[in-house]
């Protein structure tokens, strides 16, 4: 997969309603995963991040461009 300038952002947190923590792509419809420590959320959500861009390219689905920045990136600069 060839890396764009800007890599799509990743929202990690933890959900005491599901016992542990959640990592989602807010770029990239649906893709999202979960895990019991932050390490294997961020892992599994890598894995899916993959899985989703390789579909989309398979089925010719539009990719869109990475886009999402939280609020803090634009008052940290």
């Amino acid at each position: 997969m060839k890396r764009r300038k800007s890599d799509y952002h990743i929202n990690l947190f933890y959900s005491a309603e599901d016992g542990g923590y959640i990592a989602d792509v807010p770029d990239l419809k649906s893709c999202a995963a979960f895990g019991e420590t932050p390490e294997q959320a961020l892992k599994e959500v890598l894995n899916a991040k993959s899985a989703w861009l390789a579909a989309a390219k398979k089925h010719k689905k539009p990719v869109p461009a990475p886009l999402y920045r939280p609020a803090i990136y634009a008052v940290a600069g």
